[in-house]
């Protein structure tokens, strides 16, 4: 039966390969049979399926990448780094003052170059490149770009097949496997790649690529790794590694291998081809060509595009200036912190996903030290992750030991007889000298980088043997590190740590041995288990104590945000834009010693969010739940407690700063609960501050209500406006004076008074440039509005048609009180109409209308007009405000109006102004003569004094500036 089923078999396979054949000859319009020919060897071909693969895998980015909203792409945001080809003998040098000045001389490589033939190889072996470098220089970067471009045939084009491996992956391995198996498990389709076999030369188009080999554990002793040269034999991923850099394995292969300083001397010389550094960005061109390029994808629009135009520029001018920004940005990591830092100061938006400054910092930390330990199992045959810490942990215990010293101690700067006091000061072991060894090489240059500024502009004097200070590549990470060290308390005594040691171990074991002891005090009398009884309340007593240590920090949050001596520095977000971009201009005096550390306290705020805290446990660094809340608890009655006294409005700002990197709504809307008014007069604004301000007001129940929100002088524009809007629902009196708000900003505005949820009272809209389409835009909210009793609409160049609208309008809403239309275009016809419509609004008891060019008939008739008649049926006075007289009496309000002309005088039209005080003299002048009691007539001479003082100081230029203020 088995012939007849073959010989069917054989003639169903004919008929299957003729009707392919017949499919293929007579395609459908447009197919040709060559295209369905090579798209089915595309599609089986293990190096293409093998670059697709590739090119997904790597163009795959990162979550820290993503935090932006997704504009990059590898192939866009790349700026190649300065890479240095070394001899052998100079291989090990750092990273310092003098290498940067190298790098400028010595002419860069690219890794394509690095894999020319040499006079060295041998014929059939292929090359071993070592591209070391120290942490943030970008070795992944490279790689990644380098197997992207390999993937698209842009580079190396003569290896057929590239093999990546990550050596953190090859370490975590705990069972043999081959170099096939190797390449199977983790690439599927080339398990039985012919160029895999070992066969012929076949493998001198193949290049491996091992990432990260310091995580490696690698061993060239002869007696301790066997010789193999046989891909098919499983053994250890380290001996496999050996075996192929040694050329046993595959000697015809290449091999690119990235490594840390710390880990050049795991490789024998005699096994390196060539030896190349990577050495970051080495000029202000690339650190410039860098920050475009994921800038300006980041803009978007053409306003935000022209925007970061400039602050490119700005950055660049502060580059060229050698500052210790230029210092931290020779390491591409720190260019990459101040794009994330910048975009989230100035591309912030009412659209933007909840970032904080916190966040932006640890995930600079997880993007560098993710995964990263701090091994010592150097020359043994123990796996090296049996003898690793985290390395972030050991970095807080270090470094942020540094950190926190100097915020206390008020120093940026430190000698390096400070370091070794502070770091590896008390190293006594073997191991511990081998960690602090690789942790000098690798880490400690990351985060401390040498002064770049003279002796003189430091706050410590340096002594003729102590000339070399460090500082902090970027002064934000002092405060960060110093914030991460008090929170995860590594600021204890060594007492408390013991004592907590302690407690854990007797809190651990009392419930088993409580359950033993519950059994035989059934036969033994109970009083002898007293001692251990005693030994139970440990634990209790111990908490109590953590939770008074707890509060304590929640105490020096408190203190330190509202400090006294900085409450005249700007706010926290302007330092840290101003340590990026510099100051350009004049910079005022500082009295106080030392930098402010201002960010210290919102950064051990932010460091309790919970998203926060996620990250730092994957770096080895736990802050527990507990912690937490006990800080929280604390901490809310210590914020109360400052906020009961009054507060300038840059500490205000801060304390929103603080409870939006917090992202607890509950203590955010406690908080709230406290706050009557929050008064921002004069905070530069920028869109990240109106994010923070309704974010932070969004936490507060919907009942909830500010009694003054004052945003005066904060240089508000539309955008910003719409920003707010939340927050304004949350507000009764709502002061937006001396802004650059336009007719847009008036759509929002008269959609917040008809919104049901808003309750304003109070709308002050002093010098904006309103015109009358923007105010006949905010007027029609008037008749179905309720809320609304104070309107200031001065000098916002409306005239007689927002007027007339105006005074339309006000017939059907009956809650307005005081209505401020001074200093705009309003003639007499316009006024009269106003003042006869407030005169029979219901509730209307004073209207503003002096500076506008009304004349002297118009304004005895507006006079008139506000007195009531005697057969008036209401009897009521509306007082209208149009000169510093009324009639032949001096007006009640004459000083109120002189005061808003000097207090604004600096920011309005000066001329404008001389001609009106010239009108009250004349007014004055022509009421005194019209008087004949000789108390009203010294009266007019103190008034007509007042005005020729004003005009005087006018004439002179001797006002104060703006403090705008206007009734």
């Amino acid at each position: 039966m088995s012939v007849p089923w073959r010989q069917l078999s054989q003639l169903l396979s004919v008929w299957r390969w003729k009707r392919r054949v017949d499919v293929s000859l007579y395609p459908a319009a447009g197919f040709h049979f060559r295209t369905f020919c090579s798209t089915t060897t595309s599609n089986t071909d293990p190096i293409e399926i093998h670059k697709k693969k590739l090119f997904l895998w790597f163009s795959h980015l990162p979550q820290e990448e993503k935090q932006f909203g997704g504009y990059f792409s590898p192939e866009t945001m790349h700026v190649d780094p300065l890479i240095l080809e070394r001899k052998p003998e100079d291989r090990a040098g750092l990273l310092n003052s003098s290498l940067q000045s190298e790098a400028t001389s010595n002419p860069s490589i690219t890794v394509e170059q690095l894999f020319d033939p040499t006079d060295t190889c041998y014929e059939n072996r292929g090359l071993n490149v070592l591209l070391y470098g120290a942490v943030g220089t970008g070795k992944s970067t490279v790689v990644r770009k380098l197997v992207l471009d390999w993937c698209s045939g842009s580079t190396l084009t003569h290896f057929k097949l590239m093999v990546p491996f990550s050596c953190e992956d090859l370490s975590q391995l705990s069972k043999v496997a081959s170099l096939r198996d190797l390449v199977g498990r983790k690439y599927f389709h080339l398990r039985k790649h012919p160029m895999l076999s070992g066969e012929g030369n076949q493998a001198k188009n193949v290049l491996f690529i091992f990432n990260g080999m310091e995580k490696m554990n690698l061993d060239f002793r002869i007696g301790s790794t066997e010789l193999c040269s046989d891909p098919n034999e499983a053994l250890p991923p380290g001996v496999v590694l050996v075996n192929l850099l040694r050329k046993y394995l595959l000697p015809e292969a290449s091999i690119l291998v990235t490594t840390r300083l710390s880990a050049l001397d795991r490789i024998p010389q005699k096994y390196v081809s060539r030896y190349a550094q990577i050495c970051g960005f080495s000029d202000p061109d690339r650190q410039r060509a860098y920050f475009s390029s994921r800038l300006l994808q980041q803009s978007g629009e053409l306003p935000h595009n022209q925007e970061v135009h400039a602050l490119i520029e700005l950055l660049y001018l502060n580059l060229q200036e050698k500052s210790q920004l230029a210092a931290a940005c020779f390491l591409p990591s720190y260019c990459w912190l101040t794009c994330a830092t910048l975009h989230f100061l100035h591309l912030t938006d009412a659209n933007s996903h909840i970032r904080t400054l916190t966040g932006i910092y640890t995930n600079f930390l997880r993007l560098n030290f993710g995964g990263e330990v701090l091994g010592t199992g150097i020359g043994t045959n123990v796996p090296i992750q049996e003898h690793q810490s985290s390395l972030m942990l050991y970095v807080v215990r270090t470094v942020g030991k540094v950190a926190f010293d100097g915020v206390i101690y008020k120093r940026t700067s430190f000698s390096e007889k400070e370091l070794e006091q502070w770091i590896g000061g008390k190293t006594k072991t073997d191991e511990e000298l081998r960690q602090l060894a690789m942790f000098r090489t690798d880490v400690l240059d990351f985060f401390l980088a040498r002064s770049v500024e003279s002796g003189q502009n430091l706050p410590e004097v340096a002594s003729e043997h102590d000339q070399r200070r460090y500082v902090f590549a970027v002064p934000a990470m002092q405060e960060y590190l110093a914030a991460l060290y008090v929170v995860l308390g590594e600021n204890k005594s060594a007492l408390e740590k013991f004592t907590n040691q302690v407690s854990e171990a007797i809190g651990q074991a009392s419930e088993d041995v409580s359950a033993l002891f519950n059994i035989l005090s059934k036969f033994i009398p109970l009083r002898i288990f007293a001692v251990f009884n005693l030994l139970k309340l440990f634990p209790k007593i111990y908490e109590k104590i953590s939770s008074y240590n707890k509060g304590s920090i929640a105490r020096t949050m408190a203190s330190e945000l509202f400090r006294t001596e900085d409450s005249y520095n700007e706010d926290v977000l302007d330092q840290v834009e101003q340590s990026l971009l510099g100051v350009h201009g004049p910079q005022p005096k500082q009295y106080s010693e030392g930098r402010p550390f201002e960010l210290y306290p919102i950064f051990m705020g932010g460091l309790l969010h919970y998203e926060n805290r996620v990250l730092l446990q994957q770096l080895g660094c736990s802050i527990q739940s507990s912690t937490v809340a006990q800080i929280t608890q604390a901490l809310r009655k210590y914020l109360v407690r400052e906020l009961s006294k009054p507060q300038p409005p840059d500490e205000l700002m801060d304390l929103l700063v603080l409870l939006y990197e917090f992202q607890n709504p509950r203590l955010t809307a406690e908080v709230l609960a406290s706050i009557r008014s929050i008064p921002l007069t004069s905070i530069r604004m920028t869109s990240l501050k109106c994010f923070i301000l309704s974010s932070v007001l969004s936490c507060a129940p919907a009942s909830y209500r500010l009694e003054k929100l004052d945003l005066s002088s904060c240089l508000l524009t539309n955008d910003m406006v719409q920003i707010l809007r939340p927050a304004f629902k949350h507000t009764r009196n709502l002061n937006l004076q001396f802004n650059s708000l336009g007719p847009e900003s008036c759509v929002i505005l008269r959609d917040l008074l008809l919104d049901p949820e808003s309750s304003i009272k109070s709308l002050l809209l002093c010098d904006n440039a309103l015109l009358d389409s923007g105010a006949c835009t905010l007027l029609e909210a008037l008749p179905q509005n309720e809320s609304l009793t104070h309107l200031s609409l001065m000098h916002t160049g409306i005239g007689d048609q927002a007027a007339l609208e105006l005074a339309e309008r006000l017939q059907k809403h009956g809650g307005l009180q005081e209505l401020n239309v001074a200093y705009n275009n309003i003639g007499d016809n316009a006024a009269l109409a106003l003042v006869d419509t407030c005169k029979e609004h219901p509730s209307i008891h004073t209207v503003h209308l002096y500076l506008n060019p009304l004349s002297d008939v118009g304004k005895q008739a507006l006079y008139v007009r506000g007195v009531p008649k005697g057969h008036s049926g209401s009897g009521r006075r509306v007082k209208v405000l149009a000169s510093v007289t009324e009639g032949t009496d001096i007006s009640e309000d004459w000083h109120p109006i002189l005061r808003v002309i000097r207090e604004n005088a600096s920011s309005w039209d000066r001329e404008h102004l001389k001609q009106q005080l010239q009108v009250f003299l004349r007014d004055l002048e022509w009421g005194r003569q019209q008087q004949r009691n000789i108390w009203k007539r010294l009266h007019f001479r103190r008034v007509e004094k007042g005005v020729r003082q004003t005009l005087e100081m006018l004439e002179k230029d001797s006002l104060p500036p703006s403090t705008g203020h206007s009734k």
